[in-house]
């Protein structure tokens, strides 16, 4: 019996010290990777785009008496803008300025009168939440472009005037799809205001909703 004892104990402690011997070995495992920083988006920069969509609005007579509406015009819209965004918190505050080519006309309307604005553009400011990559905002300031007003046929007349005392206010939504890409859907009220046609006390005014969609690149 005693034999089968001694021989168990050292058995065990055989095992025991090849356990020891087993765990001062080197380890084979590779070395431990640092761990990767990855910045914040931040929508501070300044950025360039294009942007294109629909415009639709009214314009008005006014004879020195009473204003009516003359006419609705359409069309498309398309342009640039350039702009500068600052980003403090959650807070972003910009400024931004476009110039679109557009396609806004009423045809010719009961009374012949025809109207047409070929371009328009903005300078805005604009103050933003961002949550993370995504912004909701809002946005204001000074708008200008031309009217062209005309009465067709055989004693035709017309006049083209620039306007540059009228504003703009709407607001929009953009997403940071990269860094550098942001993409975004806009809603501008714009009104250009009125000015005299033909050497006349009459007065054409013209103000319009436009709808479109933007994407810019930061840099």
């Amino acid at each position: 019996m005693k034999k089968y004892l001694l021989a168990s104990v050292a058995a065990l402690g055989l095992v025991a010290a090849g356990a020891a011997s087993a765990a001062d070995l080197p380890s084979r495992k590779g070395p431990v990777a640092a761990p990767v920083y990855v910045p914040a988006f931040t929508w501070t920069g300044f950025y360039v785009g294009a942007n294109a969509g629909y415009g639709w609005g009214n314009v008005n007579t006014n004879g020195g008496f009473a204003i009516t509406n003359t006419g609705d015009l359409n069309g498309f819209v398309g342009g640039g803008q350039v702009g500068y965004n600052y980003q403090m918190g959650q807070f972003v505050v910009g400024l931004e300025a476009d110039i679109q080519g557009a396609d806004l006309s009423t045809g010719n309307t009961f009374a012949g009168l025809r109207v047409k604005t070929d371009y328009f553009g903005t300078v805005r400011g604009r103050v933003g939440v961002a949550f993370d990559r995504f912004m909701p905002y809002i946005t204001g300031g000074w708008a200008y472009g031309n009217v062209k007003t005309s009465f067709p046929g055989v004693f035709a007349v017309s006049s083209d005037n620039s306007h540059t005392g009228g504003w703009a206010l709407g607001g929009g939504l953009e997403y940071a799809f990269t860094n550098n890409i942001i993409a975004g859907v806009e809603y501008l009220y714009v009104d250009l205001g009125d000015k005299r046609i033909l050497n006349t006390g009459t007065k054409i005014g013209t103000d319009f909703s436009v709808v479109r969609a933007r994407l810019s690149y930061k840099f």
